[in-house]
Parts: structure tokens; C-alpha cells; sequence
């Protein structure tokens, strides 16, 4: 089979210029090197099978990426020859930006489409009305008349799941609320919740609550006494949210970087 295919290439190349026109219409003014590279890594975000036997892919995006049409077709084609059926697709856009990706391409004898959906553009309002709490945090992202009554509407919902869904369904709210910049609504709310949560000893949300009160401390000592030393960064990171949060009160009243981490 490989003889056949480097003959016919040669032939198509070389002297066959009539069947050439046959096939194009024309002539080739110049040959390019068609050795692709490999693609990597070539992995779907999701891909389901309906009930119906047939296959949805949605691949996720953050970012606008001028090559996502490529990368969509591509998909498509490698599900195709594992499964031998063609897939619909959906490319789910949850960036800040507006969505400026295109999501199709054509060509003389090519036609391929895809849906892309800003999720902004989906009814956020509806998905809190949803029983489903994974409805109600997707809701973060969409469109919604207010966020601030949406995020407690949400925490609401949260606050009544059993302790490990409830730090679960936590830790996705905020890495949502990340994508609208709403994060330091979601934790302020969060300390208001009718079951009380503990950020700093929180799995999900603590660390990422330790790193952000380590961060502002270290401003509020180099404005107030200047660059800190070594010796007192070594300190200061072994401290943990709590103990942070208290050198941030007493702070106002030290005299010096030793006598706030004597």
C-alpha cells in the first residue's frame, strides 16, 4: 500500500499535469512539505454518548484562541476514527473577554461548523431556579441581573449539603468566581453563611485564604517600616491564617518588625 501511495504522489508531483487540472482545475505552482507534526496530547474536555446512541463533544475555553476551529476539527476527526460516527460539538466560552472566535471553516470543497456559546449569553437567573446545586454555581458565570443576591442565593443552596459536598460545591464557587472577578464577594458572603464556615481551615478555600492574607501583610509592614528582612519573611511564612490575622491587628501598634514578630 505504501508503494502506491509514494508512486501516486510522484506521478501527481511530476508529469500527470492533466489529471492534476482534473482534480484542481488548474496547476500547482509549488509543492509544500505535507509531513505534519504529531498532534500531543489530543484530549477532549467532555464527550458523552446520548441516550440515543449518538456522541456530544463540549470543549471548554477560557481564553480566545485564533486556532480553535482547527482544534475543534481536529477533535471531531480522531473521534470519527475511533468511533466511526461524527460528534455535535459545543465550544463552551466562559472568558472575561468578549467572544471573538470563530467557529467554523470553509473552503472550496470544505464546510465545517461548530456552536459556540458565550455562557454569559445563557439565562443565570433560570440556573438558580434549578434543584440541582451544580446548577446554581454554574450560574456564577452566566447572565444575571445581580451577582451579589445571585452569589448568596447560591451560598443559601450550599450551606444545607453535608459538610464534604458542601466544602466541594465551596471550592467550585470560588474558582468560578475567579473568571468574573468575583471572588472576594463569594468569601466576604461566605462568612455570612447560616452555617458557619471557617475559611482558614477549610481544605479548598484555606490555602488559597492563607496565601492572600500573607500577601496584604507583607505590603502593610514594608509601607510601614520598609523592605523586611530576611529573618522576619522566614517568620512571617510559618505563620498560619489565624496567627496572621492577628499581626495584621496588632501591627498598628508595633514600633518595629521585631517587636511585631518578637
Amino acid at each position: 500500500m505504501q508503494e502506491y501511495d509514494v508512486a501516486l504522489k510522484l506521478l501527481l508531483q511530476g508529469p500527470a499535469r492533466l489529471m492534476m487540472r482534473e482534480l484542481t482545475g488548474g496547476s500547482i505552482e509549488k509543492w509544500l512539505d505535507i509531513e505534519l507534526p504529531k498532534v500531543r496530547n489530543l484530549r477532549m474536555d467532555l464527550l458523552g454518548e446520548t441516550t440515543e446512541g449518538g456522541l456530544f463533544h463540549i470543549e471548554l475555553q477560557s481564553g480566545n484562541d485564533s486556532a480553535m476551529p482547527l482544534r475543534m476539527a481536529e477533535y471531531c476527526l480522531a473521534v470519527y476514527r475511533l468511533f466511526g460516527k461524527l460528534p455535535r460539538q459545543v465550544l463552551l466560552y466562559v472568558g472575561q473577554a468578549p467572544l471573538r472566535m470563530e467557529s467554523e471553516i470553509r473552503g472550496p470543497d470544505l464546510f465545517f461548523r461548530y456552536r459556540a456559546i458565550d455562557i454569559r449569553n445563557l439565562d443565570g437567573d433560570h440556573l438558580l431556579e434549578s434543584e440541582e446545586t451544580g446548577d446554581n454555581v454554574i450560574a456564577i458565570l452566566a447572565r444575571l441581573r445581580d451577582h451579589e443576591a445571585a452569589i448568596r442565593k447560591i451560598l443559601g443552596r450550599i450551606a444545607y449539603l453535608d459538610a464534604s459536598k458542601r466544602e466541594t460545591a465551596l471550592g467550585q464557587l470560588l474558582i468560578l468566581a475567579g473568571l468574573r472577578r468575583l471572588e472576594e464577594t463569594v468569601e466576604r458572603e461566605i462568612r455570612k453563611m447560616p452555617v458557619y464556615i471557617d475559611i482558614s481551615e477549610n481544605k479548598v478555600l484555606g490555602p488559597a485564604y492563607r496565601e492572600g492574607e500573607l500577601t496584604v501583610l507583607r505590603r502593610l509592614i514594608a509601607k510601614r517600616f520598609g523592605p523586611m528582612p530576611a529573618w522576619a519573611e522566614e517568620r512571617l511564612a510559618a505563620r498560619s491564617a489565624t496567627e496572621l490575622e492577628d499581626l495584621s491587628e496588632r501591627l498598628l501598634d508595633a514600633q518595629s518588625v521585631e517587636d511585631l514578630l518578637k
